[in-house]
C-alpha cells in the first residue's frame, strides 16, 4: 500500500518466547487475517507480551500501544504510530499534544476508515468505561480488529469490552510451556545469552521443572544464573538459585 511503512525487523529479544507459540501466533494472524477481534489472556510471566509483540512484527499495518491508560494517552500514542507507519499516507499535524481529544478521535477515525489497520493494545488491567468505550468506538463493530492483552477474560480486566470477544475463538489462552518445549526453550536461552557451567543441562531441567514450564519464570532464572554468587567452581548452585527466585531477591 502506498505510503505506508513495514514495521521494523523482528528484535529476536522481543519474539524469543514466540517461536514456541506457533500454534498461538498461526491463530492471531489467522483472526487479522479475518479482520476479527481476538482477547490474549493467561498468568503472569506466561508470554503474553512476548507473543502480541511478537504477532505486531508480522502486521505491517498494527497500531501498537505498550499501555493503555486514559483515553488521552491511548489516542495520542495511537497517533504516534500512524505517524511511524503511515508517514506522508495520512494527513497528521506536526503537533498532536495540543489537539482536543475530540480532534484526535477524529483524525484516528479518519485513518481507520481510509486503511486497514489493527489495534494490538497491551496491559489492559481494570480499564475506566470511559477506555473501553473508545475502544469500542475505535472498533465500530469489528471495522477495525482489536487484539488485546489482559491478565484473565473477566470484568475486572476487560471492563465492558467482553461482547467484542465473547466467542471462544476470541479468546487466546495463554498456558505454561509443555516440558520438552520449555526445556528447549530454556536449552536455547541459555546458548544465546551465553550461559555456561559443567551441571547446565542438569540445572535446566531443574529449573523447567521447578517453575512448571513457564517461560517468563525460566528467563528470569536464566537471568539470575549470570550472577556469580550462584557459582561454585564451574557449577551452578541450581537450589541456591531457586531458593533466591522464591524469595524475589534479585540477581
Amino acid at each position: 500500500m502506498a505510503g505506508l511503512a513495514a514495521n521494523s525487523t523482528i528484535d529476536p529479544l522481543q519474539y524469543a518466547a514466540a517461536v514456541e507459540r506457533t500454534e498461538e501466533l498461526a491463530r492471531l494472524q489467522a483472526q487479522a487475517q479475518r479482520r476479527k477481534s481476538m482477547l490474549i489472556f493467561g498468568p503472569e510471566a506466561i508470554g503474553k507480551t512476548r507473543l502480541l509483540r511478537g504477532f505486531v512484527q508480522t502486521q505491517p499495518l498494527a497500531l501498537f500501544v505498550a499501555q493503555v491508560r486514559s483515553p488521552r494517552e491511548l489516542l495520542l500514542a495511537l497517533i504516534e504510530e500512524l505517524r511511524r507507519i503511515a508517514k506522508s499516507a495520512i494527513d497528521l499535524p506536526d503537533n498532536s499534544s495540543t489537539l482536543s481529544t475530540g480532534s484526535l478521535k477524529g483524525l484516528i477515525q479518519r485513518a481507520l476508515d481510509q486503511h486497514p489497520f489493527l489495534l494490538a493494545l497491551d496491559q489492559l488491567a481494570n480499564p475506566s468505561w470511559v477506555v473501553t468505550g473508545l475502544i469500542k468506538d475505535l472498533n465500530y463493530f469489528d471495522r477495525t480488529p482489536v487484539i488485546f492483552v489482559a491478565r484473565t477474560p473477566h470484568m475486572e480486566d476487560i471492563g465492558n469490552l467482553q461482547p467484542m470477544c465473547a466467542g471462544k475463538s476470541e479468546r487466546l489462552e495463554l498456558k505454561e510451556f509443555l516440558p520438552p518445549v520449555a526445556l528447549e526453550f530454556a536449552r536455547r536461552e541459555a546458548s544465546r545469552t551465553g550461559l555456561a557451567a559443567s551441571n547446565l543441562d542438569q540445572v535446566l531441567q531443574l529449573l523447567v521443572e521447578w517453575v512448571n514450564g513457564n517461560p517468563g519464570g525460566i528467563l528470569h532464572m536464566l537471568k539470575m544464573a549470570h550472577c556469580p554468587r550462584y557459582y561454585a567452581g564451574d557449577q551452578i548452585k541450581a537450589h541456591v538459585l531457586y531458593l533466591d527466585y522464591r524469595l524475589g531477591r534479585r540477581a
